[in-house]
């Protein structure tokens, strides 16, 4: 079990890795070995997610978060395997951290009597100001 929070952690059977040849520094050995790693963890079936996790971790996750409901997490940071791994399961673990925080619901709050009357008396001195400026019209 990895554990994501106090109450909420997931089993390794739901993550599966895919080890592909990276495209970062590794000189020849980037041509040889396949360390870049391919996190993949299906978010839609997984049954400790709870449904508000879910709708959270798929407007934080953005293009990871497939039609198929499976995370890619794409990792080729390092030079070797099992920091790659190490890396995407961290990414995996923080991502799963955000969706986990239930958002503030904001507060509303009103302005107060003085400062309504302050924006009124500056809105008043303005005008008048901008009047001043106008030209005198001409009479008859």
């Amino acid at each position: 079990m990895i554990e994501i929070a106090k109450d909420v952690s997931i089993r390794e059977e739901e993550i599966s890795f895919e080890f592909i040849r990276s495209s970062g520094p590794g000189g020849q050995n980037v041509n040889k070995v396949a360390t870049a790693v391919r996190l993949l963890f299906n978010v839609f079936e997984s049954p400790l997610l709870t449904s508000n996790v879910r709708e959270r971790l798929k407007s934080i996750a953005g293009k990871r978060l497939g039609e198929d409901g499976i995370l890619r997490i794409h990792a080729q940071r390092f030079r070797t395997q099992e920091a790659n791994r190490k890396d995407a399961m961290d990414r995996l673990i923080s991502l799963l951290h955000k969706a986990l925080e239930e958002p503030r619901v904001r507060q509303r709050t009103y302005p107060s009597r003085s400062v309504r009357e302050r924006r009124l008396k500056d809105k008043r001195r303005i005008a008048e100001t901008k009047e001043k400026r106008r030209r005198p019209e001409m009479e008859e």
